[in-house]
């Protein structure tokens, strides 16, 4: 009899779900009994046979503090319901809802948490600024959680460091699920004739949108015939649109773009620029190597475990304005540069491939008596 794994977790999902995550779960469900709980994108559905899904609430502002308050209930009934064998969490908050609920239906599935990135980060430099009041509390809700599950897995040896920073020692570290191929599926094309620097990410103060803005208004007089294209949304919009309506000419912006649609601006880029104030890794560096495309970012938290300063990128110390914008002009204007950088990054690119069902396979190891 195949393991039963309740997967619980804080990202939205689209029902049906989009073929890279389709990939992902036909995977998993061929090694495992799959149910999930987490949030639901505006117009999905909120369930079917596999997913539990919650609505946004509005205002949007307590959306977030409503899904946790509510998450250990939702647990409790998925362990009366289901009865796993196991609960895999996408963060420390999840895993101490996740125990609270354990507790109360005195259920005996294991606890296994994921660690994906720096958990003081979404209290500090993630979402509305009223998230640094519980910050206090949320650290020690987290390391108490840390400690009690029963297996901790780590992506990356930043984060593997992180938790032995609180004694515990993880049961397994591999990378998150990336499904690579709509980036893997054609060979890398040359550069743009006209330069480009890309950003993609979550408009967050942890992804140093505003910092980008303001090296990009003291960049950009020095490479006119450059632009600088943001892919994401978040808190941080109006930022976004000051700085287009600073330099119109010089920036564009897109909300929002499919897997196939990145692959195809990161094509019509010269390289990626990732200027994080806090990173547990960073996917869309991994896309980008796929893509030929070098990657300009901070040396902070898993980039570095993945960015090589003058192999397959730029490292720059994080919050250094001048070494940001002096990096952007020069990689804008030196296209030979740029084109090594990038040779080197496809070159990276392979040690991070692996397929879903390679994936499934450690998740069913890790998860396993």
């Amino acid at each position: 009899m195949r393991t039963k794994v309740l997967f619980v977790g804080r990202t939205r999902y689209r029902l049906p779900l989009s073929p890279s995550l389709d990939r992902k779960f036909r995977a998993l469900r061929t090694e495992l009994d799959v149910r999930v709980v987490g949030s639901a994108e505006d117009g999905s559905p909120t369930s079917d046979e596999t997913f539990t899904l919650v609505r946004a609430l509005r205002p949007r502002l307590l959306d977030g503090l409503f899904f946790y308050a509510a998450l250990p209930f939702r647990v409790a009934a998925e362990l009366r319901r289901f009865e796993p064998d196991a609960v895999v969490t996408q963060t420390a908050y999840e895993a101490a809802a996740a125990l609270i609920a354990r507790a109360a239906t005195r259920s005996r599935a294991r606890l296994v948490l994921d660690v994906h990135a720096d958990w003081r980060t979404s209290t500090r430099l993630y979402g509305s600024p009223l998230r640094r009041l519980v910050a206090p509390l949320g650290d020690r809700v987290a390391a108490a959680a840390l400690r009690r599950a029963d297996r901790v897995r780590t992506i990356s040896g930043y984060t593997t460091g992180l938790v032995r920073e609180l004694g515990v020692e993880p049961a397994d570290v591999f990378p998150a699920y990336m499904d690579l191929a709509p980036f893997t599926a054609r060979a890398p094309v040359g550069l743009p004739d006209e330069p480009r620097a890309l950003f993609i990410g979550v408009l967050e103060r942890y992804k140093n949108v505003d910092g980008l803005a303001d090296a990009w208004r003291a960049a950009a007089p020095s490479v006119p015939s450059a632009e600088l294209h943001l892919v994401g949304r978040g808190t941080l919009a109006p930022v976004v649109e000051q700085l287009i309506a600073d330099l119109p000419e010089q920036t564009r912006w897109t909300p929002k773009l499919a897997a196939d649609d990145v692959a195809t601006a990161l094509d019509a880029a010269t390289f990626l620029v990732l200027p994080s104030r806090s990173e547990g890794l960073g996917r869309v560096i991994v896309e980008a190597f796929c893509r030929g495309r070098a990657v300009l970012a901070t040396r902070v938290g898993g980039i570095a475990d993945v960015v090589e300063d003058g192999v397959n990128g730029v490292l720059i110390e994080p919050g250094d304005h001048a070494a940001l914008v002096a990096a952007l002009v020069r990689l804008l204007g030196d296209p030979d540069r740029a084109r090594l950088l990038g040779e080197g990054a496809y070159r990276s690119a392979e040690a991070w491939l692996q397929t879903p069902e390679e994936y499934a396979e450690r998740v069913r190891a890790l998860v396993g008596p």
